[in-house]
């Protein structure tokens, strides 16, 4: 069901909010969190889409905020049932003067004494923590992704890195992450003696991976972008030198890569692109700072050089 509210003020959609539970069965028990989304209009469909499949695994309040220039006034809207998946959804368009104050639009929303998440699935504040809707939430999570400036992007996300803070470039790393510690953890447990790592132009995945791997084996880690061309596909491959031979991971085509290692025969990986979906649902497993992460886009970034030439 949608419920619009047109011209109206966070009072009136509390309130209705609370008729519907009385009226309508729907009710925020068992929701375990709120979610608070800051997005542009064309972006905040496919993020409550993402939301929605999420609440599935995680019951929860979906908040999500838009501004726009114009005479000042407030639209909501409100899903509930088979609109807002497991989740109640309520969708805020301030304009002019009513969006000057985001946090105000939201405290009178939230769930009471649930934690609250906020995520700017495009453009986010150059300091995440410290901007209105971060003060107010337990995580804060970002997508490097979105803008082309990646190195820029991922120097400013370790300047302002505070705990709770993360980014959904990192999370696409899971299962990169998962199949190189298996394989290192496999005979012959011989040191790692240099890392290469390669991906597209756009993908601060990339250059992510590089850092964690700097931290992690604390070797010469090279890493470049390939073909510009080719600007949103990701990982390609991830070379580990040792005395024994280099172990390959490469992903030569989007969803499969090919494990290459001395000695044995190649394996074949089912290695798909992890979707919004997917990435928002890992983040949400977790309310706790990931510690990792903030290691990892600080002094894992700090340590890395620069990218080589795009081939």
């Amino acid at each position: 069901m949608i419920i619009d509210l047109p011209d109206t003020t966070v009072s009136q959609v509390a309130k209705q909010l609370v008729k519907e539970r009385e009226e309508g069965g729907a009710v925020a028990l068992g929701r375990v969190l709120t979610l608070v989304i800051s997005a542009r209009n064309g972006v905040a469909e496919a993020a409550i889409d993402a939301a929605n499949d999420a609440s599935r695994e995680h019951p929860m309040r979906v908040i999500v905020l838009t501004t726009g220039e114009g005479e000042a006034h407030l639209d909501a809207q409100i899903r509930i049932g088979g609109d807002a998946g497991a989740s109640e959804v309520i969708v805020l368009q301030a304009y002019g003067a009513a969006a000057s104050n985001e946090e105000s639009l939201i405290t009178g929303l939230l769930l009471p004494d649930a934690p609250v998440v906020a995520w700017w699935p495009d453009e986010a504040p150059s300091d995440p923590a410290s901007s209105p809707l971060g003060r107010i939430a337990q995580r804060r999570i970002t997508d490097a992704a979105t803008t082309p400036d990646v190195r820029d992007r991922l120097s400013l996300r370790g300047r302002t890195h505070a705990p709770g803070d993360t980014d959904l470039a990192w999370t696409r790393l899971t299962h990169w992450r998962e199949q190189l510690a298996a394989v290192l953890d496999q005979p012959p447990f011989e040191p790692v003696d240099a890392v290469e790592v390669r991906g597209a132009a756009g993908s601060p995945s990339t250059a992510l991976l590089a850092a964690w791997l700097q931290l992690a084996l604390q070797v010469p880690v090279r890493w470049s972008y390939e073909d510009p061309a080719h600007w949103s596909d990701g990982i390609k491959s991830v070379r580990l030198t040792r005395a024994s031979g280099d172990i390959l991971l490469e992903r030569p085509e989007p969803g499969v890569a090919v494990l290459t290692q001395p000695d044995q025969p190649d394996h074949d990986l089912v290695l798909p692109r992890r979707t919004l979906r997917e990435c928002l649902a890992e983040e949400l497993r977790r309310l706790d700072p990931d510690v990792l992460y903030g290691r990892v886009i600080t002094d894992g970034w700090e340590q890395l050089g620069p990218p080589e030439a795009v081939a």
